[in-house]
């Protein structure tokens, strides 16, 4: 087989910097340039009705997992969430998680978590934001909100928590500032987020003003773990997301969202047996 030429990030440090500083760049000219409308008002009065809402506990414990990576993505988060709690997107709004974060370096209060750079799990400041972006990707996939920027990374960081697996738990990727997640208020009504803190779990709500007439949900199939032939074991099943009417509760569409393909990045001895395929 022919061994795969490096991409020009890939061969040191120093060309990893190079490739990184020119696409910060470029995203800050697309976003002068573009027409976007960005959301940016702060309102600490919640928005009468909850759309979806959910928890999380920050902190990952396993092995290999180093703790103090994690009490420092905690404190990431909640910095981040100080940035949008209470957000509202008004009917032709764009919501970007960097345009309201900003950049994550020590100077701004952040401090080193867990990244993935070229494949692999390595400590770098900022790390651990992508715990936020996905639980708020995971509210948007419940509601009629239009996603205009994802982007997908391993969703098997740790092992699923008691064995329990929730579809899109995991797996949104961000990183300052050309790696964003972004989502347009397509609606007639503004729409809110909130996001915080209470010790080390992470609450979110999306909130609007009256219900919509759709309920959305959730439904993976095919779900297991396969070792391939490079050794590795990958997380293999499709997502689907259903609109439901929200007065009858037929299903009025199904769409594929992910086909996941997800590299197993924790020990595969805490993989269930009974999931290996």
């Amino acid at each position: 087989m022919e061994k795969r030429r490096k991409l020009f990030c890939e061969i040191s440090p120093a060309t990893y910097a190079i490739a990184l500083k020119k696409q910060i760049i470029t995203r800050h000219l697309k976003n002068l340039l573009g027409n976007e409308k960005f959301a940016k008002h702060l309102q600490s009065e919640p928005l009468p009705v909850v759309v979806y809402s959910s928890s999380n506990n920050m902190i990952k414990r396993g092995p290999g997992i180093d703790p103090q990576l994690q009490l420092n993505k905690a404190d990431n988060i909640r910095l981040a969430c100080s940035r949008m709690n209470g957000l509202i997107i008004n009917p032709g709004e764009t919501f970007s998680f960097w345009k309201l974060v900003g950049k994550t370096s020590i100077k701004n209060g952040f401090a080193p978590g867990r990244v993935i750079v070229n494949g692999k799990l390595v400590a770098g400041v900022g790390g651990g934001l992508c715990n936020l972006a996905n639980t708020i990707n995971l509210l948007v996939m419940h509601s009629p909100l239009t996603i205009t920027e994802l982007h997908h990374h391993s969703d098997a960081l740790a092992p699923d928590p008691n064995g329990k697996r929730v579809p899109y738990s995991a797996g949104t990727s961000v990183n300052y500032n050309f790696v964003d997640y972004r989502f347009r208020n397509d609606t007639g009504q503004p729409v809110q987020l909130c996001a915080w803190c209470d010790n080390d779990d992470l609450h979110t709500e999306l909130r609007t003003t009256q219900e919509f007439p759709t309920t959305y949900r959730l439904v993976e199939e095919g779900h297991h773990f396969h070792k391939e032939e490079n050794g590795n074991y990958y997380r293999i099943s499709k997502i689907y997301r259903e609109t439901l009417d929200r007065a009858t509760g037929e299903i009025l569409s199904r769409q594929l969202q992910w086909d996941n393909h997800s590299k197993v990045m924790f020990d595969p001895s805490l993989i269930p047996e009974d999931q290996i395929c």
